[in-house]
C-alpha cells in the first residue's frame, strides 16, 4: 500500500471525496486534515484542533460532519451546530450513512482514554428528514465502525471491547454476533458492493475480509501497526483506505465499495 501521509498519533476516519481528496482525523492531536487529490501531497487543515473525531462524513453542503464530544456538522465558513449530544453520554466515536442522507452514530457512555470501565453504549440514526434521533442497536460495550448490507437490511456495528462485529436487523432487533475477530479486535469497518465486510483489526496489525456470512476470506497484512479504520474511494470504488496510528494508506480492492452517500440532513 502507498503511504499518502505520515506522522500522526492516532490517525482515524478517512473518506473520499469526489474531487480524489481523501479528508481524515487525528483522534489525539486533533483535527480534520484533506490530502489533495494532485500536485502536493502535504496535508492541509479543514477543521482545527477539534479533538475526539473518531468518524466523519461528508455533508452536501460542502459541510462535514463530525464525531467527537458530540455530533456537529462544520460548514465550509466554520460555522458549527450540534446534531446529537444524547444524556450521559461522553462522546461520539465512528459514524457512517444511512443511506437516505442521515447518520448513523456510535454513542459511548464511559470514557476509554481515561481507562473508565466499559459501559454499553449504541448507535444512534439521525434521519434527513428531521425526525427525532432514536436508538436502533443497542448493548454495544465499544461502538466502533458501522455500515449496512447492500440492500440495507443489517446493520453491522464493530465492538471493540468484544473483538467482534455485531449485525442487527435494520429495525434494531436481531442481535447477533456477525465474525468474532481473527485477531486483535474490531476497530473501523466497510462494506463492499457484494457484502463483504472489511474491518480494521486494531492492535491485530491488519485489515480483515470476511465474506457476507461472516467467514474470514483473509487477512491484509501492515506490518504490525495499529489499524484503526478502513473505507473506500475512487472513481470505480476499488481504493483502498486505510488509516493506521501514524499514518494514511491507500492500496486497491479487488471488489468496489458500497457507495456511502453524503449527509444532508
Amino acid at each position: 500500500m502507498d503511504t499518502l501521509s505520515s506522522g500522526h498519533v492516532l490517525a482515524e476516519a478517512p473518506r473520499g471525496l469526489p474531487d480524489g481528496s481523501i479528508l481524515f482525523s487525528d483522534v489525539v492531536a486533533g483535527g480534520v486534515w484533506r490530502i489533495p487529490a494532485t500536485g502536493r501531497r502535504r496535508p492541509e487543515i479543514v477543521i482545527a484542533k477539534r479533538r475526539g473525531v473518531g468518524g466523519l462524513l461528508p455533508h452536501a453542503s460542502g459541510g462535514i460532519v463530525v464525531s467527537g464530544r458530540d455530533l456537529a456538522l462544520v460548514e465550509p465558513d466554520g460555522e458549527t451546530r450540534s446534531l446529537l449530544q444524547p444524556p450521559g453520554v461522553m462522546g461520539i466515536n465512528d459514524i457512517s450513512s444511512d443511506g437516505a442522507g442521515g447518520v448513523l452514530a456510535g454513542a459511548l457512555r464511559f470514557r476509554p482514554m481515561a481507562g473508565e470501565d466499559p459501559v454499553p453504549g449504541e448507535v444512534w440514526q439521525l434521519p434527513a428528514d428531521g425526525g427525532e434521533p432514536q436508538i436502533v442497536a443497542d448493548d454495544v460495550l465499544w461502538p466502533n465502525g458501522i455500515g449496512l448490507s447492500p440492500d440495507g437490511t443489517t446493520l453491522y456495528v464493530a465492538d471493540f471491547q468484544a473483538a467482534c462485529v455485531l449485525a442487527y436487523d435494520r429495525d434494531g432487533g436481531g442481535r447477533r454476533v456477525f465474525a468474532q475477530s481473527p485477531r486483535g479486535s474490531c476497530d473501523g469497518l466497510a462494506v463492499d458492493a457484494e457484502g463483504g465486510v472489511w474491518v480494521a483489526l486494531g492492535p491485530g496489525g491488519g485489515i480483515g475480509r470476511l465474506d457476507p456470512d461472516g467467514a474470514l476470506i483473509e487477512i491484509i497484512e501492515l506490518d504490525g501497526a495499529f489499524v484503526s479504520s478502513v473505507s473506500f474511494a475512487g472513481e470505480d470504488g476499488c481504493d483502498l483506505l486505510v488509516t493506521t496510528a501514524d499514518r494514511v494508506l491507500r492500496g486497491r480492492s479487488p471488489v468496489p465499495g458500497l457507495a456511502v452517500p453524503a449527509a444532508t440532513l
